[in-house]
């Protein structure tokens, strides 16, 4: 039993998505198989190659044809965040299930339309939370649920890397744009992971700031390109159950490379995860 798959975005989670595709059936033992049917970046020669990098039978630099094409019955959005509406709006019109990477959308608007495209076309959808998912956190999320550590007081949550942490490293699509800066990028992990296990936000003031205002041009490093996002930003908070938090993001937390930390305090008990150490939740 076999489902096609169209991947939009060969980057890096273009790949991760394209191997755990393949491991699937090893890991769950399901009787349903992805078939990498087509895969879709932004040019021929490139799609060509990452095609059979990745095993995928097509290629195509119009991601309009590959959710048009009837052998693709499942997509998988791993484009920049500015792409992603049309894309899902497109595939739901047409009723196949979506996998869209995080952020939903570039815009509150984006995500809300794209969140009630989903609701109307009664698809499978789903949004590429996958830390949440994580044998510890989910172990988590159940003492809390169990009462273990009490009514929860406090959360301390950060998602903090070293990619730009360099001032040389050349300007990127991630360096403009609002959706594509910190907030947009790092952020919603742990603003995720924040409301799944002690609930929703009511209150928010928040802090950004762009550290290194400018980088070398990716395409003539004697250029300078202005960064028009955020580096850093955090945000103290006040959730709909009383409880209070601080949440950090960093892109040039020097040392950092998978940097999802949060503390949690209750009542009666703390919890502790760091994803560097994935394997250990502190109670």
């Amino acid at each position: 039993m076999e489902i096609g798959i169209g991947l939009i975005g060969a980057g890096y989670m273009g790949k991760l998505h394209a191997v755990a595709f393949n491991a699937a059936p090893a890991v769950f033992n399901t009787k349903l198989r992805a078939r990498l049917e087509m895969i879709c970046t932004t040019t021929d020669n490139g799609a060509q190659e990452k095609a059979e990098q990745f095993g995928f039978a097509r290629s195509t630099s119009d991601w309009s044809t590959l959710v048009n094409d009837p052998r693709v019955e499942a997509i998988v959005i791993a484009s920049p965040q500015t792409t992603h509406r049309e894309i899902a709006l497109e595939a739901f019109k047409l009723g196949k299930p979506v996998l869209c990477e995080k952020p939903l959308g570039a815009s509150l608007a984006d995500a809300t339309e794209m969140a009630q495209a989903a609701q109307a076309s009664e698809q499978v959808n789903l949004v590429g939370f996958n830390y949440i998912r994580t044998p510890a956190t989910q172990l988590a999320h159940q003492l809390i649920k169990e009462g273990v550590i009490g009514d929860i007081t406090f959360f301390r949550g950060e998602h903090t890397e070293d990619f730009f942490a360099n001032p040389n490293a050349p300007a990127t699509w991630r360096s403009s744009g609002d959706s594509n800066g910190t907030m947009g990028d790092l952020a919603p992990h742990m603003i995720n992971c924040a409301h799944v296990l002690v609930g929703p936000i009511r209150k928010v003031s928040a802090q950004i700031e762009t550290v290194f205002k400018t980088r070398p041009s990716e395409c003539a490093p004697n250029i300078v390109e202005q960064v028009t996002n955020d580096d850093v930003a955090q945000f103290m908070c006040t959730f709909e159950n009383g409880a209070t938090g601080h949440l950090l993001f960093s892109r040039v937390a020097l040392g950092k490379k998978m940097g999802i930390i949060y503390e949690i305090t209750g009542t009666k008990g703390a919890l502790r995860f760091d994803q560097e150490d994935q394997n250990a939740l502190w109670l």
